[in-house]
């Protein structure tokens, strides 16, 4: 079957898109003018942001990918003050953003619930309750997900990074605190609460092929996503998968595989959210536009106060790290112009999927 033939199906089979992510040149402008034109239709030129709030790069966790391990003892560890962080929601408020994202490493604690709890009364205080929240910090207990959905955050981004249980299993530590089943009952519970609930995956990882790969987008389609974050595996010199530096694909194919990975999603599930990752823009100048052109409409510019910005490196070549916040909303500004779409200001900017989602799940 053609790849005509395939992006004129209702549904896709992951033979269809393994042949899909196997395609070049007329076949893979195909794909993304069906993406891109799908974008259009669904969800207009439209992109919306996220301020990024990198609080803290404190890990209980020792995925073997990630550049702020609790194993890495090169790391220079830091944890923001609560004034800190509320500087920066207010600093999103104020610039319209629409939504922020708190983002930090793994742990579960009391002191972590309290203070996250605290933290989302605060920051609704502060912006009479306009300014939206995601989070983004890993796996926690039912009920505490429940605390801080009642807070006030809305969003929950939990990336599973492979949804082959065994390349999971390579890329983390064999024991409970690196649990695959675990992390799928995190996600259930998210959507069970309530939450805009999003996951994501790292591409071009070691021994990952195109089957686990399409095996991911099936996943993400079955299991009902509202919102989508995944880019290139990029390798960070200080954790155990360097030493697999040497099999693994050139960044361009990252990369390039990476943009037919949200093509793809976009056409299979139109009305998601799609994130436009930063480390796009660490293979490629003008990465994070290309991912808009095709497919994306979330940027999440990084609003951490700078002098910790260098602290929070999942992978090595972290772009932006230099850039005040300031300097970061005008540069994106720039890059959304460039890809033809503008930053809407001022909304939440949810999932349409999450609404329909809901409204189903009521009927």
């Amino acid at each position: 079957m053609s790849v005509e033939e395939i992006l004129n199906k209702e549904s896709f089979s992951k033979e269809d898109i393994v042949l899909l992510l196997s395609s070049n040149g007329e076949d893979r402008t195909l794909l993304f003018k069906k993406s891109s034109d799908i974008k259009e239709k669904y969800i207009g030129n439209k992109v919306w942001f996220r301020g990024l709030i990198e609080f803290s790069n404190v890990c209980g966790k020792d995925c073997f990918y990630c550049g702020i391990r609790k194993g890495n003892k090169n790391l220079k560890r830091y944890n923001l003050s609560d004034n800190e962080i509320i500087t920066a929601a207010r600093f999103a408020y104020e610039n319209r953003y629409g939504s922020i994202a708190l983002q930090s490493g793994e742990l579960e604690s009391s002191a972590v619930t309290g203070r996250i709890d605290n933290l989302l009364h605060k920051i609704k205080e502060l912006s009479n309750g306009e300014l939206g929240v995601t989070l983004s910090v890993g796996e926690q207990e039912p009920e505490v997900y429940r605390k801080w959905f009642e807070a006030g955050a809305h969003r929950y981004l939990l990336r599973v990074e492979s949804t082959n249980r065994d390349l999971y299993s390579k890329i983390h530590p064999d024991n409970k605190k690196h649990d695959f089943q675990r992390r799928l009952d995190c996600l259930r519970s998210l959507q069970e609460i309530g939450y805009q609930t999003g996951t994501g995956v790292m591409i071009g990882l070691p021994f990952q092929t195109f089957n686990d790969l399409a095996g991911d987008l099936i996943f993400m389609r079955d299991f009902n996503i509202d919102m989508c974050g995944m880019g290139p595996y990029i390798e960070h010199a200080d954790t155990p998968l360097i030493k697999y530096a040497g099999t693994l694909l050139p960044l361009k194919e990252r990369f390039d595989l990476t943009l037919k990975m949200i093509a793809i999603l976009r056409i299979m599930m139109k009305d998601i959210n799609i994130v436009a990752a930063t480390a796009l823009q660490a293979i490629d100048p003008i990465g994070r536009e290309k991912a808009v052109k095709i497919g994306a409409n979330i940027l999440m510019p990084n609003i951490t106060p700078g002098k910790y910005r260098d602290s929070y490196k999942l992978y090595d070549n972290k772009p932006c790290t230099d850039d005040s916040a300031e300097d970061c909303q005008s540069c994106l500004e720039a890059r959304v112009s460039l890809a033809d779409a503008e930053v809407i200001y001022g909304e939440w900017g949810d999932s349409k999927h999450y609404e329909k989602r809901r409204r189903g799940a009521e009927a």
